[in-house]
């Protein structure tokens, strides 16, 4: 029986960090993965997505451009999107995997490295054993990760079928733009796939929503932003309501809703798409004699160890953040973890994350919802996008960055929230001082290329330092300050 270092179960994003974070450390290691090398990270979640939006995105502002000098615009067609973003993902598969042969056939790096297609169980704290198509073999290994990820969540009273109700998992399959599109779950994925397909053009998309608002976790300013584009977009938001009853019926779909106010409606569509949220992919992972404790959202982990002392978990599997970059960075740390001292704890405040909505919103640290929650008082900056010179170079200024700081002499940073154009590439350098408990002085003085949008960010700080170019409150809504008291839950303005 081959021994290793290390058995990393689930070659996505976390799965792959961590076996490229212990070859570094020199540590015999065995990757793997049963289905496509990479995970639903690409395959079908954030890249195929992704691509998605930004098809979709160019589509819209190509019509849009030819409204403007009154032409027709062609029509996007989908066997067309559909390949390009196969495309993408069979792009992306090849770098890892041909990465993965060299390594292999390195004798730098192939006494470290060890990748196996087959399906993994864990059969006691130190042997795994693995199916593959040709044999079924075994391993023992000093420490096992599980970076199996997760997939989308059916719920019981709606028939999936991956043809005309679909979860993220069908959407490639389709063999057309539908005409109609009813979207089930108004969170940040429901939000996206009713931005792209509103954004091709082609199809009318509904969006249930069980509030009065999308997005609940954000701020009402940022969510009246993606609201308003939606419904110009077509998007018909069926607020204050909930799924009653959904059936394939002749071809179609039909759903009834139940609002708040107690009336209830039926309506038909072509499609439906189920986006409730994702979870974990455990069954047959593990023997009962292995005791690896699971939550109600995944696999109970603390500081990505599990209730077996050498079995560590990272990614979609645990109940933490279910993203691509904190998958990343839990792989590795889990890594450094076991064979050593990491240089830094693992925290969540400083994770940068990208809505792909229209338009994009970044966000990094406390939004005002979080901050009131934690009972901060803080201060607050919004600067709009019409204030920053290549938004007006753009000719796209809907947008605005918000930046919050706690209320006192030092001002450290809390979180920011930016939306419009380029707003993912506004965020690092927050990002960056966040993790280092720092204040915004160093910000008001960096030198920003012009024009750019992360000149919009240096403003806001000289904004609340009393020292910016636009003054606070002078022209509305284009540069304002004020701060929030939690006791008496009163904003004032500065």
């Amino acid at each position: 029986m081959e021994r290793y270092d290390l058995v990393i179960i689930g070659a996505g994003p976390s799965g792959y960090a961590a076996a490229m974070r212990a070859v570094d450390l020199k540590k015999k290691t065995l990757l793997i993965e049963k289905n496509v090398l990479g995970g639903a990270g690409i395959t079908n979640g954030a890249l195929s997505s992704k691509t998605l939006w930004e098809l979709s995105r160019d589509m819209l502002a190509f019509r849009k451009n030819l409204d403007r000098y009154h032409l027709e615009p062609p029509k996007a067609v989908w066997e067309e999107i559909q390949l390009e973003v196969q495309n993408a993902v069979k792009e992306r598969v090849h770098l890892l995997s041909s990465h993965l042969t060299e390594l292999q056939n390195n004798s730098k790096y192939s006494p470290y490295i060890n990748f196996i297609e087959g399906e993994a169980c864990i059969v006691s704290d130190h042997i795994v054993e693995i199916e593959t198509q040709q044999e079924r073999l075994a391993v023992e290994t000093d420490y096992i990760i599980i970076a199996t990820g997760s997939r989308p969540r059916y719920l019981p009273n709606i028939p999936v079928d991956e043809e005309h109700i679909l979860t993220s998992d069908g959407i490639e399959l389709m063999d057309g733009f539908p005409k109609s599109m009813v979207i089930v779950g108004a969170g940040v994925i429901g939000c996206e796939y009713a931005t792209i397909f509103s954004g091709f053009g082609q199809t009318k998309v509904y969006l249930i929503d069980k509030g009065d608002s999308i997005l609940p976790f954000e701020d009402p300013d940022v969510v009246s932003v993606i609201e308003k584009n939606l419904e110009m977009q077509g998007v018909h938001i069926h607020r204050n309501s909930s799924l009653s009853h959904i059936e394939r019926k002749n071809g179609k779909v039909s759903y009834t809703l139940n609002f708040l106010d107690g009336h209830q409606e039926s309506f038909e569509v072509d499609k439906a798409l189920v986006s409730v949220g994702r979870v974990p992919n455990y069954e047959n992972l593990w023997e009962d004699a292995v005791r690896v404790k699971m939550g109600q959202r995944g696999v109970e982990d603390d500081d990505t160890k599990t209730s077996v002392r050498n079995i560590f978990a990272v990614g979609d599997i645990t109940a933490d953040i279910n993203l691509v970059n904190v998958g990343e960075l839990e792989g590795r740390y889990a890594v450094e973890k076991i064979f050593g001292n990491p240089r830094k704890k693992l925290v969540y405040e400083n994770i940068s994350t990208i809505m792909f909505l229209n338009p994009e919103v970044a966000g990094v640290g406390y939004n005002e919802k979080a901050a009131q929650e934690k009972g901060l008082n803080y201060k607050v900056v919004t600067t709009d996008y019409s204030t920053i010179a290549r938004a007006v170079a753009k000719r796209n200024t809907q947008g605005f960055i918000k930046l919050l700081v706690t209320d006192d002499e030092e001002m450290k940073i809390l979180g920011m929230r930016v939306v419009g154009e380029q707003a993912s590439a506004a965020i690092q350098a927050v990002a960056l001082l966040i993790s280092m408990n720092k204040g915004i002085e160093e910000l008001a003085e960096c030198v920003h290329p012009h024009p750019s949008i992360t000149e919009g960010i240096q403003e806001s700080v000289r904004a609340l330092l009393g020292k910016s170019i636009l003054k606070s409150g002078l022209l509305k809504n284009k540069v304002n300050c004020y701060c929030y008291d939690c006791h008496k839950k009163e904003r004032m303005t500065i």
